[in-house]
């Protein structure tokens, strides 16, 4: 989808999380007929695998290389990534909304505590209601030229998951639900109206 823009440089485009124990896959999709209509995931940094975000801003700033060594001394860390949508359920607020709360939710369930995400200009603002900051310790205060010189990436940073002070009202009420309540139904409303959601995000528990 992304080349159908231009875009074919992803550094982090690999496939070799697929066999990692230590990814979590997100997945939104017709339980009836199994149809896949959405995705994200949740890469450990404890995984033998390089965070996506070192492999795409590392080049650019070292420093990213520290601050994750840095989290995962103090309890380890996570990247939200590889988010999308099937042009189905577009403008459902499924990808813009559902999958990045979800991603934050299930994080109590990991050995982690905190997060990271490699946002677009469009999906800064689904960070910053999730309660996350940008983090402008990196590059030019969180700002980089990726993936081509023309786009900006912003790295953006929850430093501590539990604490969800910064996150608006609503999300922070919808995430907590999510953690009390990981296998829950209920109505959801997104720009075109509402729909109903079965949710089941129980964490298989990690060897730590």
């Amino acid at each position: 989808m992304l080349e159908i823009f231009g875009i074919s440089q992803i550094t982090s485009n690999r496939q070799d999380w697929v066999d990692d124990p230590n990814t979590v896959v997100i997945l939104v999709e017709n339980p009836e007929t199994g149809t896949v209509y959405g995705g994200a995931r949740v890469q450990l940094a404890r995984s033998s695998l390089t965070l996506p975000i070192e492999t795409a801003i590392g080049r650019y700033d070292e420093r990213i290389y520290d601050l994750i060594r840095s989290d995962e001394l103090r309890g380890g860390t996570c990247e939200i990534c590889g988010l999308w949508n099937s042009r189905e359920i577009a403008g459902m607020g499924i990808g813009s909304y559902i999958l990045a709360r979800v991603g934050v939710a299930i994080t109590t369930q990991l050995p982690v505590a905190s997060l990271l995400v490699l946002c677009a200009p469009i999906t800064v603002k689904m960070g910053l209601r999730l309660g996350c900051e940008v983090e402008k310790s990196l590059g030019n205060n969180g700002l980089f030229y990726y993936p081509k010189d023309d786009l900006i990436a912003t790295v953006m940073r929850m430093h501590d998951i539990h604490d969800l002070s910064r996150a608006t009202d609503t999300e922070r009420e919808k995430i907590l639900s999510l953690r009390n309540n990981p296998q829950q139904e209920t109505l959801e409303r997104g720009p075109k109206g509402e729909f109903p959601v079965r949710y089941d995000l129980k964490v298989p528990e990690f060897n730590l």
